[in-house]
Order: structure tokens, then C-alpha cells, then sequence
């Protein structure tokens, strides 16, 4: 059996903010992560979806969203953002088409050291959540690999602070990105 150790480094602030320092433990863990996703049972394209359709009308409702889906700011990539703001916690649903294959998140130019990120599966689909550990819980992203060189990623973002735990934000974000990989699937 591997023993490891957790290293940590500080930053020059003057909090001295932790943060992990790679090793080779590390690195094999990141590997053995990208070797638990399963193999994508079809190829879904985002080209051509329109990122504001993607939850049924039904599930806009269930899901607490009662503002009008809007597109962000277009140097953001294509996004949709919805806003659960019929109840209290508030929070919203950002919906990305993201041209980068899930391997980025865990070994590529996309992988933070100071985000946790987790294998999973959506729908039969090799999927991330991947989210900060440290401090107020603020969102979750679940990253779900559609296609080569494709990621569908719905972030949950918490509007009203403190009233969702990072289990819940992450359920939220999980839960959006099935019923957003339903609408892709009915729709190829």
C-alpha cells in the first residue's frame, strides 16, 4: 500500500493562503480520475443547441426558475443563464457549451489545484463536478463530456449566501446537467 502525503504551500499574501503542491501521489491520483470516467455511449453535439432551450418547460418549473432564460455576455462563450429566484435560496443555473475534452479539468490547462474535482457519471456520460473546498460554499459545476473536444457545463451559483451546503450546491448543479443532457439526447 501507497502512503501519501498531503503537501501544501503558501502563497506571498499576507494570509498565506494554502494551496496543494502536485506531487507524484498527486499526479497517479489525477491519472487514476481520468481512468474511472466510462466511455461516452454516443456523441451528443452542442453545435447548433441553443443553450436557453435546454430545460423543458416542466423543469423550469420544478426547478424554481421563473425569470426568463437570458444568454451572458458573449465574452463568456456560449452560456445561458437561469435564475431560480421563485424562493428562497436563490441561486442560478449557468448552462456552457465548452469546446475542451474532461481530461483538461483533471490533467490538462483546465485543472485547478485549487478546485476538487470528482469522476462521475450523468446519464451513462463520463462527467466532472468540480468546485472549491475552502470557504463559504458559492457553486458547483458539473462538467459532462458529450462529445470529443465537447463539454456541457451547468454551474449552480448561490445568490442568497449561506443557505446552501456544497452537497446541495453540487445535487443542484448534477441534477440541472441530467435533465439538460435528457434534452440533448431527445434531440439527436
Amino acid at each position: 500500500m501507497l502512503a501519501t502525503a498531503a503537501l501544501a504551500g503558501c502563497s506571498a499574501g499576507t494570509d498565506g493562503t494554502p494551496y496543494p503542491v502536485e506531487t507524484a501521489a498527486t499526479a497517479a491520483s489525477q491519472s487514476a480520475k481520468a481512468a474511472q470516467l466510462p466511455q461516452r455511449p454516443a456523441e451528443l453535439t452542442l453545435q447548433g443547441v441553443n443553450l436557453c432551450e435546454v430545460f423543458p418547460q416542466v423543469e423550469l418549473d420544478s426547478m424554481k426558475i421563473t425569470s426568463a432564460p437570458r444568454e451572458a455576455p458573449p465574452e463568456d462563450g456560449p452560456t445561458c443563464v437561469f435564475d431560480a429566484d421563485g424562493a428562497e435560496p436563490v441561486h442560478a443555473f449557468h448552462v456552457r457549451a465548452v469546446s475542451a475534452d474532461l481530461d483538461e479539468w483533471i490533467t490538462g490547462a483546465r485543472k485547478k489545484n485549487s478546485m476538487t474535482t470528482e469522476p462521475k457519471t450523468i446519464g451513462g456520460y463520463p462527467a466532472l463536478t468540480n468546485y472549491r473546498a475552502a470557504g463559504d460554499p458559492a457553486d458547483c459545476e458539473t462538467l459532462v463530456g458529450v462529445a470529443r473536444g465537447q463539454t456541457l457545463a451547468v454551474q449552480t451559483f448561490a445568490i442568497t449566501r449561506g443557505k446552501l451546503t456544497q452537497p446541495q450546491l453540487c445535487d443542484l448543479s448534477a441534477h440541472a446537467a441530467d435533465i439538460a443532457l435528457q434534452t440533448l439526447k431527445a434531440r439527436n
